[in-house]
């Protein structure tokens, strides 16, 4: 679950720019609350990222706890193209990780919630930003 200050544009930054799809949406008036929830069709464990917006509160610190979100990517190169074009911050552009050759990228979401992409292997599972 992530706490976001804006819910429409943490719900166009992970459907319009990391290609999810919101799944679901729902208000609580009394304790002045909305989630939405977004993820990838087609993944069969339909993992999903909970976004929590507090009608009150428009910003929040991260945190010391938290680290970042990875999602696994076909090409991460490609990838970060993609993210670009639909006026995404890339961060760390796509290349191989110190010391290793797994390539990786890191993208911020609007609200600075780091996400790492990581390039699959062929024929490893997960999946996202096609």
């Amino acid at each position: 679950m992530l706490r976001v200050g804006n819910l429409q544009r943490s719900i166009d930054f992970y459907t319009q720019v990391l290609g999810m799809q919101l799944l679901r949406t729902s208000e609580n008036p009394e304790y002045k609350y909305s989630l939405a929830f977004v993820g990838y069709e087609g993944n069969p464990a339909q993992a999903e990222i909970e976004l929590t917006y507090n009608w009150d509160t428009d910003s929040y610190e991260l945190g010391t706890a938290y680290g970042h979100i990875a999602l696994g990517v076909p090409d991460a190169y490609a990838a970060c193209d993609k993210i670009k074009a639909a006026g995404g911050n890339v961060t760390r552009e796509a290349g191989p990780v110190k010391g290793g050759s797994t390539v990786i990228a890191f993208v911020t979401d609007p609200d600075g919630y780091k996400i790492e992409l990581i390039q699959r292997v062929e024929g490893g599972a997960g999946g996202g930003l096609r």
